[in-house]
């Protein structure tokens, strides 16, 4: 190379190094007429070593980046690409010059040296969108502009070459080279993209793909908008079908609607509604193709069963499959790994992002429903928080879950098909049934109820102790709806569940007031009666009963024998279960009946006073009499007083009216008066003594009445069951006994109890309950006005003491 040359291009004015250029491109092309290679090569290699890697000198670098755009425009399209690869990569080492100046004529040279390789700078395609992916955020305006008008250069390359540029230094006959598929489906399901490696083409988006993948995830918003554009660009060429690679850059393109810069948002937008159309026109085009193949084929049997050979039918959707292809008949999207990603970001913190993921996933159901089946319990542990937002995403949210659980509720289950997981399903919505709002509680529900209908064994098979707690929990809810749709889905389990998972739900009910005591004080008696108005009563409290049999904590058995006797009394959802322990009017009477009676009566006999309750509802007079005798052989405590002080109210409620109606026949019913009477003796001059008095004193003269002849004839058949009772009784004595020593062992220890006998008084007698506050308001029960004495006598309640009774019992005696 001259030595003016050389001098030229050291010149620190941009002129001289022009002029210089000139010259330059002048020698370059005399050797290229006089084939000297030899030569050329010589020289771009000092303008490389000398010039453009000359790192601290910014004048050389100018120079020799202007000498090499000089270089290869003398070269010209067809003898640049055999000198391109080391006059390119020269240039790409300055954009990373600290001196802006140097940045910018490294712009200029590489925009002059691709519009003369045009096709071949594709070859070095990754390294050219590298480096303006840099300069695009660069702090100079001057290299913003160059780096901006060299981004216009190669876009243009891209969009016209990409798809058939062949580099010149790569050509082979066309049977070297093996068809190229874009796509291939494997054998479970997933899709894989096929490049041969000896692809003939310069451009190469597999390549390309690895390094989007890298700069996706940029938070500066001039790269943002840089990388917007160039994936725009790529999918608007068909024939790369970049939408293949959705997955690869689909996340970070979402994060891109968190911008603070709007026309960022805007670009965005718009991309990802190009995008989602673009899958919709694939799946309509696959669509379309599946529809004529069975035309065809039903068109092609209907011509083999012609007699006449020469009719011709025209098809014009034949020539479309068998003939011209179709942009995306071929494309086969990763829709599992697509909904997956949308899925992460459908918590975002940005209701925008949320909103363009849920419009994306409502499509998508549409085109792969099926797709959607295994990430299920992935997408409710997000949606189902949504649908309680009170933002715009909220309405999108509620269509969303109400299209999934019409895809669940449709879809075939069977033994072999892995793919719906009802167990994490199941936990996903029990922890939601317990959400913070309402409209998620609410939509847990209805996806549990139809679940329940639909695969009811699934359900429970790994989940039954989690849906119980959960149920029960769910039952203290101070929404309405949320309790009727627990209600509705615990009568369905019930009723369609076995007498084992029955009972084993009656024991997590148990657990759960065990457990919990704020629980049981507070919404105990609820609980038990919403339960009772859509289960069987008589179930509940069988279950109930027979569970408390095996229960060690005494005082836990006192308090729920309690808390199920004043609902047993005082609930108006258990009139039939009290119309049938009512043995002795009860004409239809069962073996049935008798033996739920015994049921309860051997949890009942951890509460005496309860028990003697059970005994009058069920106008076994007698077996209360015995009961009520064994009271005068033991301490009278406070507690006790208070309970027989509400069970004289009780008496006076619409439940006992069968009981007073009986006192106007003494010699049917004389245990009925020894009982009353006892009460009577047993408690103080109070008001429930005047109570009790007032009434036994109206039928005082009942004596001077005519008597019937034939009044005893419904005692006969409790006669015949002397002996059982006398049973009962040694139940009640074994039982009593157990909690006099508890009572001692409370004593000698000195350890106070979780579960204190002196609580039973403060339990609430008629608890507010939907349908009992009407029957409450009528009969005074739990009122303030009747209930004064206990309220009185409760504050000095600390323990009640039980002792074993020793009952005297005639077998001659007659009920």
């Amino acid at each position: 190379m001259d030595k003016n040359i050389q001098r030229g291009l050291n010149d620190r004015l941009y002129e001289k190094r022009k002029a210089a250029a000139l010259e330059l491109e002048k020698l370059i092309k005399d050797l290229i007429k006089a084939g000297d290679s030899n030569k050329i090569n010589e020289i771009i290699s000092k303008l490389s070593r000398d010039f453009a890697y000359a790192v601290h000198q910014p004048n050389s670098r100018n120079g020799g980046l202007i000498g090499l755009a000089a270089t290869a425009i003398a070269l010209g399209q067809h003898e640049v690409p055999k000198y391109l690869e080391k006059i390119i990569h020269p240039v790409l080492a300055c954009f990373g010059d600290q001196d802006a100046r140097v940045r910018y004529y490294a712009c200029e040279a590489l925009y002059n040296i691709s519009k003369v390789a045009k096709g071949e700078i594709l070859l070095y395609f990754n390294e050219i969108f590298d480096n303006l992916c840099k300069l695009t955020a660069d702090s100079e305006v001057s290299v913003k502009k160059g780096a901006d008008l060299l981004d216009r250069l190669i876009k243009d390359i891209v969009a016209e070459k990409a798809t058939t540029y062949v580099s010149v230094l790569h050509v082979k006959k066309p049977e070297d080279y093996k068809e190229l598929k874009s796509t291939v489906e494997k054998p479970n399901g997933k899709t894989i993209q096929v490049n041969e490696p000896q692809s003939p083409l310069a451009f190469s988006l597999p390549k390309f793909i690895i390094l989007l993948k890298e700069r996706i995830y940029v938070m500066n918003p001039y790269v943002r908008m840089f990388l917007v554009s160039w994936i725009r660009l790529l999918d608007s060429i068909s024939d790369l079908d970049l939408i293949y690679y959705l997955p690869t850059f689909l996340s970070g393109l979402i994060q891109f609607l968190s911008d603070g810069h709007d026309d960022v948002k805007v670009a965005t937008h718009s991309l990802l509604d190009l995008l989602l159309q673009e899958i919709e026109n694939i799946n309509e085009i696959k669509k379309i193709l599946q529809e004529s193949k069975k035309e065809n084929t039903t068109n092609k049997l209907t011509l083999d069963n012609e007699s006449d050979s020469s009719v011709k039918i025209d098809h014009p959707i034949q020539s479309i499959v068998d003939g011209n292809y179709i942009h995306g008949q071929d494309i086969n999207l990763d829709f599992p790994e697509i909904i997956h990603i949308l899925i992460s970001h459908l918590d975002s913190s940005k209701e925008e992002i949320q909103i363009v993921v849920l419009s994306w996933l409502a499509t998508l159901l549409k085109i792969s429903p099926l797709s959607f089946i295994p990430l299920i319990p992935d997408i409710l542990s997000i949606l189902l928080s949504i649908v309680a937002h009170e933002g715009t995403s909220r309405e999108s949210a509620i269509q969303l879950n109400l299209e999934l659980m019409k895809l669940i509720e449709g879809h075939e289950v069977d033994g072999d098909d892995k793919s719906l997981n009802i167990s994490q399903i199941v936990k996903v919505l029990t922890l939601n049934s317990l959400n913070d709002k309402e409209q998620t509680r609410l939509a847990a529900l209805d996806w549990l109820i139809m679940l329940n209908d639909k695969c009811f064994e699934e359900v429970l098979s790994n989940n039954n102790e989690t849906i119980s707690v959960h149920l029960l929990r769910a039952m203290s809810d101070p929404s309405e709806k949320v309790i009727d749709k627990v209600l509705q889905l615990l009568a369905n389990i019930a009723n369609r569940g076995n007498d084992k998972y029955f009972e084993s739900f009656m024991i997590d009910l148990l657990q759960l007031f065990k457990s919990d005591r704020l629980l049981l004080e507070s919404r105990g008696n609820f609980i038990l009666r919403t339960l009772c108005i859509s289960l069987n009563p008589e179930m509940i409290y069988s279950s109930l009963a027979k569970v408390l049999e095996n229960e060690p904590d005494l005082g836990f058995i006192s308090i729920m024998v309690q808390m199920l006797n004043n609902n047993l009394i005082t609930a108006p959802e258990l009139t039939k279960l009290r119309h049938n322990l009512n043995l002795k009017s009860n004409m239809n009477e069962s073996e049935e009946d008798w033996n739920l009676f015994k049921r309860l009566f051997k949890s009942w006999s951890h509460n005496p006073p309860a028990l003697l309750s059970l005994c009058m509802l069920c106008q076994s007079y007698q077996l209360a009499f015995g009961i009520l005798e064994t009271f005068t052989e033991n301490e009278l405590t406070v507690s006790l007083m208070v309970q027989i002080d509400i069970l004289v109210q009780l008496l006076e409620s619409p439940v006992f009216a069968k009981l007073r109606m009986q006192l106007l026949s003494p010699e049917s019913n004389p245990y009925l008066y020894r009982c009353l009477y006892g009460i009577l003796m047993l408690l103080p001059q109070s008001t429930a003594f005047y109570t009790l008095k007032t009434r036994l004193d109206s039928v005082s003269n009942i004596n001077n009445l005519p008597i019937p002849s034939n009044r005893r004839n419904s005692e006969a058949k409790l006669e015949s069951r002397i002996e059982e009772k006398l049973e009962l009784l040694e139940i009640f004595r074994s039982i009593q006994q157990k909690h006099e020593e508890y009572r001692l062992s409370v004593l000698n220890k000195k350890e106070p109890k979780d579960y204190d006998l002196g609580q039973l008084s403060k339990l609430s007698l008629n608890p507010a309950s939907p349908k009992s506050e009407e029957f409450s308001d009528k009969t005074g029960i739990g009122s303030n006005k009747s209930d004064k004495t206990s309220k009185k006598h409760s504050t000095l309640v600390r323990k009640i003491s039980s002792r074993p009774f020793g009952i005297g019992f005639n077998n001659n005696d007659k009920d």
